[in-house]
């Protein structure tokens, strides 16, 4: 039996075989012969619309011949030398059999267009040496009006001539589509002729041989069945086990994300203490810049106003004492400035619309970059966690716009609702894609974006960053208002 079936799956495979590659070979010498002769009638085409392209030459260039000896000035003034060169190349490349555009397109010609190209020629010649001696700055106005008088004269034969070639080609590719056509029926009547001797000689071995083969299928049927019953009850053996499997998986998820939860509240403490640190150390850093040192500056800029009234022994001391005053109310303008970015005293005396709008007018003025602050909604304050956290990530967001995104603007605005409060910082930059360094370690701006995430998960907000290179940057802080933030 099993020699049997070898055998007939031999004569069945090789009789496949056969007729596949048969039809194979006739689709595909269909296909290429098709393509071939697709190509071609493309170079027709493109050979008939550069002939008939040599008529509508040939009736400009009379015309600005007609102009020109004529001493006539119009608007249709274009290169003339240009028109007869592309007309003088397009006649030789049709007659030679070759045409130069963006590719080679083959003229295919018949003894008769030859023909006619012969008899076209002298006409053809004798219009561009007429056209080429009335572009010729050199002749006089009588030998201008009698080679307008044979260009005159040969134009309409040449029209004439060239009509007959561009009808002649269009004729002769038409000849050619339609044996195109005669050719496919052939290869689809021969296509047809094979699949029905396949069909005769393979599909019937084919059936029959199925049917035996159903036949022995029918009978390990039952033999089959006795065996799925036996795997039905090891499938439910294993179905109790994986079982099992699972709710210890899930066991082990579960604490997993357990463990992972809690890391993040550890982390999310920690990060709140640093930051609260963070914002102590700048008080108090800030108080003593401003209650020590700016005092103490002060009363330095007092002294020098009143040695500054007394007389100097030459002019050269008093103008080196008033770049000293200069320098001390330099000092004094960036201690102020250092305490104002520490902490700025007018985020907790006026809250935080006026602290927005005071860190734009500053950007603007020392950075040179126009930063426009916007606020709907009513004013209201919130508690000094809130105020803080939004003023904080409006400066990293400026000084991040600033110093990377090369912005000409800026702006900044804070919608008040009932139920929430939105930052948004948005900028015309370049944008920009987080990138790392080669040891793994973020780039500062993306530093700076996740200290400005993690003051937004301090305060239970969401944050969200939009940014493609060239298409700017725009962040985005929402808090929901609760007891806790107002």
């Amino acid at each position: 039996m099993q020699q049997l079936d070898q055998q007939v799956a031999r004569r069945l495979t090789r009789f496949y075989v056969i007729a596949l590659t048969i039809i194979a070979l006739l689709t595909i010498s269909g296909l290429l012969f098709i393509k071939h002769t697709i190509n071609n009638h493309y170079d027709d085409a493109r050979v008939v619309n550069v002939a008939g392209r040599q008529r509508m030459l040939s009736q400009r260039l009379t015309k600005l011949a007609l102009l020109k000896s004529e001493g006539i000035v119009s608007a249709d003034t274009p290169f003339f030398r240009s028109l007869l060169t592309t007309w003088s190349n397009s006649h030789v490349q049709l007659r030679n059999g070759t045409l130069f555009m963006e590719q080679p397109y083959a003229v295919r010609k018949s003894t008769q267009i030859d023909s006619m190209f012969a008899r076209i020629d002298p006409v053809f010649q004798s219009l561009y040496t007429s056209l080429d001696r009335i572009n010729n700055p050199a002749s006089s106005p009588e030998q201008q009006r009698a080679t307008l008088g044979v260009i005159l004269r040969d134009e309409p034969l040449y029209l004439r001539q060239m009509n007959d070639i561009v009808f002649r080609f269009e004729a002769e590719s038409f000849t050619r589509v339609k044996y195109l056509e005669r050719v496919e029926w052939i290869l689809g009547l021969a296509t047809l002729l094979t699949v029905f001797i396949e069909g005769l000689f393979i599909f019937r071995p084919v059936v029959s041989h199925t049917r035996q083969v159903i036949r022995r299928l029918a009978a390990s049927e039952e033999a089959l069945r006795r065996a799925n019953e036996q795997l039905e009850t090891t499938n439910r053996s294993l179905a109790v086990a994986n079982q099992q499997l699972v709710e210890t998986q899930a066991g082990v998820l579960r604490l997993t994300q357990e463990k992972h939860q809690l890391q993040r509240a550890e982390d999310l403490v920690r990060s709140a203490a640093l930051l609260e640190g963070q914002e102590e150390e700048r008080k108090r850093f800030a108080r003593e810049l401003h209650d020590g040192i700016g005092q103490m500056l002060t009363g330095l800029k007092l002294h020098a106003g009143k040695i500054k009234r007394s007389p100097f022994a030459d002019e050269k001391q008093q103008v080196r004492f008033e770049e000293l005053c200069d320098l001390i109310q330099d000092t004094i303008q960036a201690t102020r400035q250092v305490s104002h970015n520490l902490m700025p005293s007018v985020l907790s005396d006026f809250g935080l619309d006026a602290a927005l709008q005071l860190l734009a007018d500053q950007t603007t003025q020392l950075a040179g970059t126009a930063v426009v602050f916007t606020k709907d909604g009513d004013e209201k304050r919130f508690s000094p966690v809130v105020e803080i956290g939004l003023y904080r990530i409006a400066q990293e967001a400026l000084n991040n716009a600033v110093k990377y995104a090369e912005a000409q603007i800026i702006q900044i605005k804070l919608e008040q609702e009932p139920q929430r409060i939105q930052l948004t910082v948005e900028d015309d930059g370049k944008g920009f894609t987080a990138r790392k360094h080669r040891n793994g370690k973020p780039t500062a701006n993306v530093n700076g974006l996740e200290n400005m995430r993690t003051r937004t998960q301090l305060m239970n907000g969401e944050f969200t960053i939009t940014s493609k290179p060239g298409k700017g940057t725009r962040i985005s802080v929402t808090l929901a208002l609760s007891d806790t933030l107002t």
